[in-house]
């Protein structure tokens, strides 16, 4: 997995960039068929209270997702981001199993027949 980190408007510590990696180590656990990975921490200075903000964006085989969070906190808006992404990859890869699943008795199986649809007629 290709992860790039870059900052708009603010420079990347080590410490960031340790804890964003420890917490895309969670996303990949789930699902270890990401190609890269572009997180972009940026401060917003348009509020009247200083933003952080985080945004990732996630590439797989076919797929682009996008997540971005906020916070008063760099490290608070890393952590929400991370878990927002994990949660798309969970529905992501939920949604590829049930199709892989639905899929199964199309190639001559019955794993999803009832007996009287398998039974012959009399």
């Amino acid at each position: 997995m290709n992860v790039s980190i870059s900052g708009h408007h603010i420079s990347i510590t080590d410490s960031m960039d340790t804890a964003i990696r420890e917490k895309l180590e969670k996303v990949e656990r789930h699902f270890d068929q990401i190609q890269s990975i572009q997180v972009i921490l940026s401060l917003d200075n348009s509020s009247a209270q200083k933003s952080h903000k985080a945004e990732a964006i996630m590439r797989v085989s076919g797929k682009e997702m996008f997540v971005q969070a906020l916070d008063d906190d760099m490290y608070k808006a890393i952590n929400e981001m991370a878990d927002k992404l994990d949660r798309q990859v969970r529905k992501y890869k939920t949604k590829l199993e049930s199709k892989k699943t639905q899929g199964a008795g199309r190639d001559g199986r019955y794993e999803d027949l009832t007996p009287a649809d398998v039974a012959p007629a009399v």
